[in-house]
């Protein structure tokens, strides 16, 4: 693995504030701000694979492209970019590059990631680079060249502000904001229109959240959307794309 390690952090003018956290079962970190945990209790690692890789066709999509974006609304924990990392260097061309643009309103300390990824073995090479290089202090736009053709960026803010002045275009989304019910504004229409906007045609968003205005949310932003077995004890799924065409 590359062990490149180069780190941008661009401040804005205000702090940004870090989650609250408490710690269940161990491990499992639950945020005080938004009263829920970061992902399922079966198996976050697993619902990663199976909503989110798997709601995109990824690693298929990315075979033979040289370079491939995938922008995610809530970094968390950074799971979800580790299992894609993860996948990633199993499937990618040696000339191949991945940016992974993520959105995060609480970005969480180093330490806090540690104990939250060290709980999956399978992705102990992707926690420990990420923690070495993420900064102590978390805040602005974080920008990390972590090797394996992998950059990745984490914009500490609001999603709606911060996506207002992000460009894109992106070829997949990771929709990852805490339960609609404990977190709408993540989940907005006015939110999934500027998703739409920043997508490329034939670009795809997948989530586990199946709420009805969710659905409508989406669609009314432009995706064509349809439902899908969720992970585990979760019974639905969403996945769309950004075309008149619905997926197969």
């Amino acid at each position: 693995m590359s062990t490149a390690n180069t780190e941008t952090v661009s401040a804005p003018a205000h702090a940004i504030q870090g989650q609250t956290l408490e710690w269940h079962a161990g491990d499992m970190p639950y945020s005080h701000e938004f009263g829920d945990h970061f992902y399922c209790r079966e198996d976050g690692r697993l619902e990663c694979g199976h909503v989110f890789l798997g709601g995109n066709d990824l690693p298929q999509r990315w075979r033979g492209r040289d370079d491939f974006r995938i922008g995610e609304l809530g970094f968390g924990t950074g799971l979800n970019f580790c299992e894609t990392w993860r996948q990633w260097k199993e499937a990618r061309s040696e000339t191949a590059s991945l940016h992974f643009i993520s959105f995060e309103r609480f970005p969480m300390k180093a330490g806090d990631i540690d104990r939250a990824l060290s709980h999956w073995p399978q992705i102990d090479a992707e926690r420990q680079a990420l923690c070495a290089r993420w900064p102590a202090q978390p805040s602005g736009e974080i920008r990390l060249d972590l090797g394996d053709g992998v950059r990745l960026t984490v914009v500490c803010g609001t999603a709606f502000d911060e996506l207002a002045r992000f460009d894109g275009p992106v070829d997949a989304w990771y929709l990852d904001g805490f339960a609609p019910r404990r977190n709408p504004d993540m989940w907005s229409l006015d939110l999934m229109r500027r998703v739409w906007e920043r997508t490329v045609d034939g670009g795809t968003f997948a989530t586990y959240a199946a709420a009805g205005f969710v659905r409508r949310n989406l669609q009314s932003a432009g995706f064509s959307v349809e439902r899908k077995p969720g992970f585990g004890s979760k019974r639905e799924m969403l996945r769309g794309v950004k075309s008149s065409l619905h997926l197969a």
